[in-house]
């Protein structure tokens, strides 16, 4: 279950609970509610996957205390779907533990749709309007959003004004007759020489209103590189599946749910001759998974809720975001393979599945941004 399923699941238990009288709320009178709940990551002192504030934001409609609220959404919350269980924490933050198949099912979904995992209907039938100066920042930074847009069902149609002038523009964006007028801070000296797939990324990391740093930095094949960590991750990700076939493995993320005990960890406590890497296998599986479910989510931002234009800084964060997607996988592929005269087993095959799977995210979310991801690296 994704986080924006998620948000469609609180939501719905919102609505059962007002219909069936449980909740004296007029969901009309909330232009926000209706259309999206907001979940993350529990804070401090929150339990389970998720937390919501949803019980604060209907307190004072619904005339109640917020936890009073709380109480009265739990178990409308606690019987949906892929919800294993939801707790009560602080003033009224339901925090929610998914069901432990949940993983395998978001595993299988991303392997299913491979490059084009975390793409919708979203934004189908709307078109942008984008205007840019013939400048280099700008024409890939269109070129980006375009295509997250894209991924989302919509279009952008990018129209051209003259260059900026030498000096730095006062407002990276604004609007100008209805259309979105983009002119992010230029690039200081001419990136071509980087390459394109690191020019690319040069020019689409720093946030619209920052100034890229063009450099031979972003060609070292070092953890400083962020470009290089995440192509490198991927490219680990592939070795990795190509290891399991000599060893006559596949992935299979079902195999998860074949045993409680396994859940894409082990099947038994580690042994003390396993390497400690492999102690950090559930908390990096844990890890994982929120940030793949997060991914369909972040390229749905491109164009927020009640927006009525796309966002240019969504390539930014698609880099930050693959960039953390990254520093998660690399530590969390030593725990895939067997070592030693260790057999091939269930929980092997779900790990697989799940290095698999990341790869596939982090090769969708470089695609997106026009730049490769190659198998060898």
């Amino acid at each position: 279950m994704t986080p924006v399923e998620l948000s469609r699941t609180v939501l719905h238990a919102v609505r059962c609970a007002v219909d069936a009288g449980d909740l004296a709320v007029d969901l009309h009178g909330l232009p926000d509610l209706p259309r999206r709940v907001s979940v993350a990551p529990p804070g401090p002192g929150g339990h389970g996957d998720y937390a919501t504030n949803v019980a604060l934001q209907l307190a004072r409609p619904a005339g109640q205390p917020p936890l009073r609220v709380a109480e009265v959404l739990r178990p409308h919350l606690a019987h949906a779907p892929g919800i294993r269980d939801v707790q009560i924490t602080g003033p009224g933050f339901l925090n929610i533990r998914l069901d432990r198949s949940t993983g395998s099912g978001l595993v299988q979904r991303v392997l299913a749709e491979g490059l084009r995992y975390g793409y919708s209907d979203l934004l189908a039938g709307r078109v942008f309007a984008l205007r840019v100066p013939y400048d280099v920042r700008a024409e890939v930074l269109a070129d980006s959003l375009s295509r997250i847009v894209a991924s989302q069902g919509g279009r952008v149609e990018v129209q051209h004004e003259e260059s900026a002038t030498s000096s730095p523009p006062s407002r990276p964006l604004s609007v100008a007759d209805g259309t979105l007028v983009l002119r992010p801070l230029p690039a200081p000296e001419d990136p071509a020489p980087l390459g394109p797939d690191a020019a690319r990324w040069a020019l689409l990391h720093p946030a619209p209103h920052d100034r890229p740093r063009i450099s031979a930095d972003h060609l070292v094949q070092r953890e400083s590189n962020p470009l290089f960590r995440v192509r490198y991750a991927h490219a680990r990700t592939r070795a990795v599946h190509r290891n399991a076939a000599d060893l006559g493995f596949e992935a299979r993320p079902e195999d998860a749910d074949a045993d409680a005990d396994v859940d894409l960890g082990f099947a038994s406590p580690p042994t003390a001759d396993v390497d400690a890497d492999l102690d950090t296998s559930g908390a990096a599986q844990t890890t994982l998974l929120r940030l793949l479910a997060d991914h369909p989510r972040l390229l749905s931002s491109v164009v927020p809720v009640d927006a009525t234009r796309p966002d240019p800084g969504t390539p930014s964060r698609l880099t930050r975001h693959l960039v953390t997607l990254a520093d998660a996988v690399i530590p969390f592929l030593p725990t895939v393979l067997p070592r030693g005269a260790e057999k091939p087993s269930a929980a092997h095959r779900a790990r697989l599945a799940l290095a698999d799977a990341a790869g596939a995210v982090l090769a969708g979310g470089l695609s997106l941004l026009g730049i490769d991801a190659p198998d060898h690296l």
